[in-house]
């Protein structure tokens, strides 16, 4: 399935509309089932849908169990629907919808984080020349202007990139794409279009992600949890210059 959709709009410069078509991001509804049992419904852009699962489940620890990402089913129709077999149990308590602009889901009782202790370090250059890769390459918010993007890299190359509609979905699908692919997240950076809100930073934090960064800028409670969690975060990233509000040292000038 598109994350997209081709529609007829009509363009107004001055006194004059004229007809075109364009680009307009896909929003479904995605229902996530566990054994058959509805257990969470939110919106989101219906590209890496197993990824998205697999994100958000090991971060947030919704089944206390096994279960196993390929046997997952997933059904494209007016809502996406996906179902989770599953042995464990499976428990949403605590569930909150996020700041996000299209609501994501977190819980945050079961956030267990731990200090980062690291020696990775990269220079300012270096960021500012992967978020320049990092923006060519975020080909559906090019074609849409109307979604998030979020990625992995290495310090050199991008490991994995991911677009929705909401923030934290498109984290969630760098992290669940790099656990299906068994990709190690130390000494790694995820890249972020949007702000940098609690949930994403602890998101990052759970799986010691040490260096978050945005073109936008973090929220105080961001800054507090990268703080106590060892997390460096940087913020309005452009052509030449770039923010650091946590954990500087990783962050150096050559």
């Amino acid at each position: 399935m598109k994350g997209l959709i081709q529609r007829k709009i009509y363009k107004n410069a001055g006194n004059n509309f004229e007809e075109h078509e364009d680009s307009i991001a896909l929003e479904k509804r995605l229902r996530i089932s566990v054994n058959g049992k509805e257990a969470l419904s939110l919106y989101c852009t219906p590209l890496m849908i197993r990824e998205l699962v697999v994100g958000m489940f090991m971060t947030e620890g919704i089944i206390n169990g096994e279960w196993c990402a390929e046997r997952m089913t997933i059904d494209y129709g007016d809502d996406v629907l996906v179902d989770v077999p599953a042995v464990g149990e499976l428990s949403t308590d605590g569930a909150v919808i996020t700041s996000g602009c299209i609501g994501g889901i977190t819980f945050p009782k079961r956030m267990s984080l731990q200090k980062l202790h690291d020696s990775f370090s990269i220079s300012a250059e270096k960021i500012k020349a992967l978020f320049r890769k990092f923006q060519n390459a975020s080909e559906l918010y090019k074609l849409t202007g109307c979604v998030h993007s979020a990625a992995l890299s290495d310090g050199s190359e991008i490991l994995c990139l991911a677009e929705d509609i909401g923030r934290h979905n498109a984290v969630d699908k760098v992290i669940g794409y790099a656990i299906l692919e068994n990709l190690s997240f130390e000494n790694t950076i995820m890249l972020a279009s949007g702000r940098l809100s609690s949930e994403i930073v602890s998101k990052c934090a759970h799986w010691g992600i040490p260096v978050v960064a945005s073109r936008t800028s973090p929220t105080s409670l961001a800054v507090e949890i990268a703080d106590a969690s060892g997390v460096t975060v940087a913020g309005f990233i452009r052509a030449d210059r770039l923010n650091v509000y946590t954990h500087q040292q990783r962050i150096i000038s050559s």
